[in-house]
């Protein structure tokens, strides 16, 4: 049975990423992730996570540049997580989805409380944030 495949965006601005508080489940609530959702049948993950960055943060599609891939993909339970790079073009991304939403530095990724799964790309965040810096 094929996996339902679950894509988060790691939305650059400078050399600082994007992350979003989760609201639910309550197991999860208050902790961070970066933002994303399920691609639907016929969906290109990159038209996915636009679509879904459009949702959660309010984003219009000219808004981000969905880039190319960021780490590994993450195995759950029948859903396989796979990030990308997303460049912010233009526009203000808003919690919509999300209790809240906020900027954060190389050195701050460690600190955050991350929903367990994202916490698989903190070494690559860290590294594509020092390449922005640059």
């Amino acid at each position: 049975m094929p996996t339902q495949i679950v894509v988060a965006g790691a939305v650059i601005r400078r050399a600082t990423v994007l992350v979003a508080q989760r609201v639910r489940p309550p197991e999860l609530a208050g902790r961070w992730e970066l933002p994303g959702g399920k691609v639907a049948p016929g969906e290109t993950e990159r038209d996915a996570l636009a679509r879904e960055l459009g949702e959660e943060l309010g984003l219009a599609l000219g808004d981000v540049a969905v880039g190319d891939r960021l780490g590994e993909d993450i195995a759950l339970d029948g859903i396989t997580l796979r990030a990308y790079r997303v460049q912010l073009v233009s526009g203000e991304p808003h919690a919509r989805d999300h209790r809240a939403v906020r900027w954060v530095t190389a050195d701050e990724l460690p600190d955050v409380d991350w929903v367990p799964a994202d916490r698989g790309w903190v070494a690559d965040l860290a590294r594509t944030l020092a390449a922005s810096a640059s």
